[in-house]
């Protein structure tokens, strides 16, 4: 009777997780499949026909290209920027105690947790009382880290929160500086990590409306180009784009899980040679 039970909770519980996953990706595969799509007027919205000429001509939109380009550049200098200050902060806060740590940590948290509206208005509030920058790609920018910042912090802090700082330990004592030890036994330690934490952080740059459309003046993004031309029309080239992006992220992630598997396969084949 247990035994039954069990293999009816199993069986239910694949069926909820195959209509989640379906629920995930059915908004992914539909910006595929319409890339291929050939629309009768302006709205590709509803499927025609199959055709390759929206990949043949992904750029043609010039605005489409410049607001893409833009978001490519945005989120690549917001990137770098948060992934260095928040895998520092990561460090720091999974490697010393000190006074006000769990304030800290209530802080790091509070961009997440805040409504995007909430945080965007403050951002423009800020930046219209100094008056010190001109809304733009500079104003875009310092937003974006704002919050991309915290997201890197959480997911490094989470991959190095096992470190085994004995090791740093060994190879001082061994004759290593700080900074050899840094560059040769902790950053390579946790460069999978930050690498993660840097996808997450682009990801989520280049896919931000709200916080972007409060504090970007007359710059134009990917998205806010979308919002605004889609009262207007909603090309192919938009899905096209879109899932440029999407198969990049992909290949990079299976990249990044193929070297991984790769060396540790190679570390096993080591420790049987030397056994």
């Amino acid at each position: 009777m247990i035994r039954s039970r069990t293999k009816v909770g199993k069986q239910l519980l694949n069926v909820l997780a195959g209509v989640a996953l379906v629920y995930l990706f059915v908004p992914i595969i539909f910006i595929v499949a319409f890339s291929f799509n050939k629309p009768r007027g302006k709205f590709n919205l509803i499927w025609q026909e199959f055709t390759w000429d929206n990949w043949l001509k992904p750029f043609s939109d010039p605005g489409l290209t410049d607001a893409f380009t833009r978001s490519l550049e945005i989120a690549a200098i917001s990137t770098l920027i948060a992934t260095f200050l928040g895998s520092l902060m990561a460090i720091a806060l999974a490697r010393y105690s000190f006074k006000g740590h769990n304030g800290f940590n209530f802080f790091l948290v509070l961009p997440l947790t805040a409504p995007e509206i909430v945080l965007g208005s403050s951002l423009a509030t800020l930046f219209l009382g100094q008056n010190f920058v001109d809304f733009g790609l500079v104003t875009i920018v310092i937003a974006h880290v704002m919050f991309q910042v915290s997201f890197v912090a959480l997911t490094v802090r989470a991959r190095i929160r096992g470190f085994d700082w004995t090791l740093e330990h060994a190879a001082q004592d061994l004759g290593a500086s700080p900074m050899r030890t840094f560059w040769k036994i902790t950053f390579p330690l946790i460069l999978p990590g930050i690498l993660a934490a840097s996808l997450l952080a682009f990801a989520l740059s280049i896919d931000d409306f709200i916080i972007t459309f409060f504090n970007s003046g007359s710059e134009q993004t990917f998205p806010i180009y979308i919002y605004g031309a889609s009262r207007v029309e909603i090309s192919p080239q938009i899905n096209v784009l879109a899932s440029i992006v999407l198969f990049a992220s992909v290949a990079i992630l299976a990249i990044g899980n193929f070297s991984g598997k790769r060396k540790g396969s190679g570390r096993k084949q080591r420790k049987l040679a030397r056994a």
